[in-house]
């Protein structure tokens, strides 16, 4: 007998309403009901993967890439198994499509699945279940792919694509676009609360803690995409941060100081960055205008005073008692 929507089960004496969904994805699936986009760029062969959703925590479940493979993300009732294994069938040789239709196939609930991937030549492969709740759809351009389900309306999926191809910037810029244009277009039915971003290398370094070069997400909140292109600029920042950290290993402190002041440009109110751009400076012998900001850096948050006295030892600045007093002379009294 087909069963409705929705039955009655009683639990503990008390009736409650449950959905008559299939067993398997009742049983263990997420609800990761949602619009991502999947993509290769034809210029790096970077892949990445970006998505938003009202579900907690969506970026543990839709998002999965691997440098010089390819990208997966799987959505609706999702089957988290889609992410790995496409990835490995992928790794294999597979193409995209050859990869998605072998685990199709083997999908008692595929119905109730939205999945999404894109190999290392950048052909893309995706599947609406015809049970994903509607508005329901995807549609796919050159290199990349844009899915959708339970949304407001059925226009969202042709914004997503539409704004990527003629969005500028890098890959995840064109793909915080695509998002960003799904919100525009009325977005989930539900509202939002999480998102997340990856973008991996083209080839693997076989070091897969260096080939990953963004990985940014939004666990709960009120504006997740307003949130995640907040983080994905403190990304940027701090990845200055990085180079110039790099480079006053190498005693390139003019480098350095090109990488500080980017990353102080991009977060403006991470008092942090400013600090470290000042101890370059003062290194670099432009003691003056290092000592402006420090005095900056010290008003706004006196505590990085006390960290001035120890960079000697590590060789952050000159092992000289009156250079640091004079760093010191401009901290509040």
């Amino acid at each position: 007998m087909k069963l409705p929507p929705w039955k009655l089960i009683p639990l503990f004496g008390a009736a409650v309403l449950v959905p008559a969904f299939p067993a398997a994805a009742q049983a263990r699936d997420p609800f990761a009901h949602t619009y991502s986009i999947v993509a290769r760029d034809p210029v790096t062969g970077d892949f990445g993967v970006a998505v938003q959703s009202h579900w907690f925590q969506v970026g543990t479940v839709v998002p999965w890439a691997e440098a010089g493979v390819g990208a997966v993300a799987t959505q609706s009732f999702a089957k988290i198994d889609y992410g790995p294994k496409g990835l490995e069938l992928m790794r294999q040789g597979r193409s995209a499509k050859e990869a998605l239709d072998q685990l199709v196939a083997q999908d008692p609930e595929k119905d109730v699945r939205q999945v999404a991937m894109v190999d290392a030549q950048g052909r893309v492969a995706v599947w609406t279940g015809p049970r994903c709740i509607a508005a329901a759809g995807h549609q796919t351009g050159s290199g990349y792919t844009v899915q959708a389900n339970l949304m407001d309306k059925a226009t969202v999926w042709p914004a997503m694509a539409k704004a990527y191809e003629s969005a500028k910037g890098d890959l995840a810029d064109r793909m915080l676009a695509a998002l960003e244009a799904a919100e525009a277009e009325g977005g989930d039915i539900r509202g939002r609360q999480s998102a997340a971003l990856i973008v991996v290398k083209a080839r693997s370094s076989g070091e897969p803690w260096r080939d990953r070069l963004v990985d940014v997400r939004v666990d709960d909140h009120p504006q997740p995409l307003a949130e995640l292109r907040r983080l994905l600029d403190l990304h940027r920042a701090y990845e200055e941060m990085n180079r110039g950290d790099e480079a006053v290993a190498k005693n390139d402190f003019q480098s350095a100081l090109g990488h500080y002041t980017r990353a102080t440009g991009l977060a403006p109110g991470i008092v942090e960055l400013p600090f470290w751009q000042a101890v370059t400076l003062f290194v670099a012998g432009q003691e003056d205008k290092a000592l402006a900001l420090f005095k900056e850096v010290f008003a706004k948050e006196p505590r990085w005073a006390s960290l001035v006295p120890r960079l000697p030892a590590s060789g952050l600045l000159p092992d000289d008692p009156k250079k640091i007093e004079r760093i010191l002379s401009v901290a509040p009294k």
